[in-house]
């Protein structure tokens, strides 16, 4: 099973536990790192930064080689991140947003109390046809 990124990103800053190694899912291990988001999550500490900055340099490298760098080079420590990531763009918000004509805050509030049925008929009425 995949891991959630920021499982990683705690094992290389603050627990220090390998989890690519010493599993029988070693294979669905390095599957479930990325990079980027590693990457990026540690790029938010001061102390971190360079190291997220070196393994962006190095994208070709394989997750596990970039893995086992971060967790042997960085201090342990906790380290917190108010920084908010984006959601992943929903379909039914923009077709909301691109029918009425609203934000996306707006468009998530009309969400709410719209029926399946209405978001149909959007669906319907923003269709531009050919194939797809």
């Amino acid at each position: 099973m995949a891991k959630n990124p920021f499982v990683y990103v705690e094992s290389v800053s603050y627990t220090k536990k390998n989890l690519m190694r010493g599993t029988e899912n070693d294979e669905l291990a390095e599957k479930g790192y990325d990079a980027f988001k590693a990457n990026r999550s540690l790029s938010y500490h001061s102390d971190t930064v360079l190291f997220a900055n070196e393994m962006n340099m190095r994208s070709h490298l394989a997750g596990k080689l970039q893995y086992e760098f971060l967790l042997n080079s960085l201090r342990k420590r906790k380290r917190y991140s108010n920084a908010k990531w984006k959601k992943v763009p929903d379909a039914s918000v923009e077709m909301v947003m691109e029918y009425y004509g609203y934000s996306r805050s707006k468009a998530e509030q009309a969400l709410r109390v719209l029926t399946d049925e209405q978001l149909a008929m959007i669906e319907v009425a923003l269709d531009k046809g050919g194939k797809g």
